[in-house]
């Protein structure tokens, strides 16, 4: 689980700090795909998982992706920023796999051009001045975020052998027609979303062929609806395309089947009925413990309208570090029982929004892991 190996890691920072330092990196040789000078770069010697690629590194640390930062300005919701970039990781195993590919921030789409990009496929602003004109001409294309992948070729020498590309598109477009003046909003079609996707796929791929090097590099591709700035489930892909070495051809694109669903909801009783009901059944026992319970917010990740994995947060005011204890206790036997071995799920307890305790029972396994801070 994705939030799960967060947590895994920060426990083995803490960890590297009270026991012996030893040599867990390899250095190795990064060719340049032109004709600058070759760089000496660091991998680590082991993985957290066989899930996630092994990070390319400099002397001081992983190298920043050229439009760094731009991603924050680009989208509006913290969510959506997130799985954005955990997502294409996700979707670039497909084809670039994580035992032979080392991972990289974006080196080739610099800031001006991306930011260039954007502006040159979206409708002019302008030229946008009444609120028709924003309705008709939607500014749909929010960002495009670059990856690396990396493969060894040859003893101790990596060079690129993959870049994936995301794009965001906005499915609810908000604007201004003056200063100060109100904010309107307009909800895009799945149509003009893919129209957009699209057209914004030919000209990255165009503008990528044009790079020195980058000329028979493979590019993968996905298109990444956002969700709305407020909502508390971020966006998902909807398609994704794989460009061959040397091709600029537009690509063929195939269907992403994935959503985040807010529990509970009307979206959640509509589409995933039993594991709303579910999750009821979960909130109602809870609140046999803990009579003055508010709630919990739940986030259930559906691939091919299957559930992959459940996150569920409970704030609960604790009075001491026994009630903490006993209602993780509790919390604990619940997920043992009541939850199904094809899925994941994570319960994170808080109290006062700070974390108390969090709960994690893997796919495939009978018994959850508990921490207790």
């Amino acid at each position: 689980m994705r939030k799960l190996h967060a947590l895994w890691m920060s426990t083995l920072l803490v960890l590297t700090a009270c026991i012996p330092v030893y040599d867990n990196d390899e250095e190795i040789v990064q060719e340049n795909t032109d004709d600058s000078k070759n760089e000496t770069a660091i991998v680590p010697r082991h993985n957290i998982s066989e899930e996630h690629y092994k990070t390319i590194l400099t002397e001081d640390g992983p190298k920043q992706a050229k439009a760094r930062g731009t991603i924050t300005r680009q989208l509006n919701n913290r969510l959506d920023i997130d799985e954005m970039e955990t997502g294409l990781q996700r979707h670039s195993k497909e084809y670039f796999d994580p035992e032979s590919h080392f991972f990289q921030a974006g080196q080739y789409l610099e800031r001006d051009t991306v930011l260039a990009l954007i502006d040159g496929l979206n409708p002019d602003r302008d030229k946008l001045e009444s609120e028709d004109d924003h309705r008709k001409n939607p500014r749909v294309l929010s960002h495009i975020l670059e990856q690396n992948y990396l493969k060894e070729e040859g003893e101790g020498v990596v060079k690129l052998a993959g870049i994936s590309i995301g794009l965001a598109l906005k499915s609810t477009y908000s604007f201004q027609t003056e200063i100060g003046g109100p904010t309107y909003d307009e909800d895009i079609s799945e149509q003009e979303i893919l129209k957009m996707g699209q057209r914004t796929a030919d000209q990255v791929i165009e503008e990528i062929r044009k790079k020195e090097g980058l000329e028979n590099v493979p590019i993968m591709i996905a298109l990444y609806r956002e969700e709305d700035s407020g909502s508390a489930v971020p966006g998902n892909f909807i398609k994704k395309a794989y460009v061959k070495s040397g091709s600029t051809n537009s690509p063929d694109w195939k269907d992403v089947n994935e959503d985040f669903i807010l529990f509970p909801s009307g979206e959640a009783e509509e589409k995933h009925y039993q594991d709303s009901q579910l999750l009821g059944e979960f909130r109602n026992e809870v609140s046999k413990y803990f009579p003055n319970f508010v709630g919990f917010v739940g986030e259930g990740f559906y691939v091919n309208d299957n559930l992959e994995e459940v996150s569920i947060e409970i704030p609960i005011q604790f009075q001491s570090k026994s009630e903490v204890v006993g209602f993780t206790q509790y919390v604990y036997g619940l997920v043992m029982e009541m939850f199904k071995e094809d899925y994941e799920i994570e319960v994170k307890i808080s109290s006062n929004s700070q974390p108390e305790s969090v709960i994690v029972k893997e796919r495939g396994k009978e018994d959850p892991y508990v921490h207790i801070y």
